[in-house]
């Protein structure tokens, strides 16, 4: 039923996800997973970072991290998310409230995961929220 089923050795290109998490070891291991399934990933340790690259082209999903020093994912959200262009955001957070949660749909999140998240749900967003790659 999802346009993009691929696993491993799946259809490449099957989207580009950018990742924004300030903690290394997060981003290296989501970003090998994402790989894995043949998503163009590139991750960023700070929202600032991805700022300095993000060229206005909503192309993706970003994957973005709640708690990080100098701007959280709220605050990026709030003050860049129209900078967006209404790509898809997932929040992933290890800690959070119901309020906080609240203000990040309102700040137009499409998902919060809660660490540690079930990857195959992550998957299965994705692969929902990007467009099939185009026929080689």
């Amino acid at each position: 039923m999802d346009h993009l089923d691929s696993g491993p050795g799946g259809m490449p290109g099957a989207g580009v996800v950018h990742i924004v998490d300030d903690d290394e070891p997060v981003r290296d291991s989501l970003k090998a997973l994402l790989e894995a399934f043949s998503f163009d990933v590139r991750d960023f340790p700070s929202c600032q970072d991805f700022l300095d690259t993000f060229d206005g082209n909503p192309q993706g999903c970003l994957v973005l991290d709640l708690h990080m020093p100098v701007m959280s994912g709220l605050e990026f959200l709030e003050r860049h998310g129209g900078d967006l262009h209404g790509m898809p955001v997932i929040m992933v957070s290890g800690r959070g409230d119901p309020s906080t949660f609240a203000r990040a749909k309102e700040a137009g999140v499409v998902a919060v995961l809660e660490k540690p998240f079930d990857e195959d749900q992550l998957i299965d967003m994705l692969n929902r929220l990007l467009p099939a790659p185009a026929a080689a």
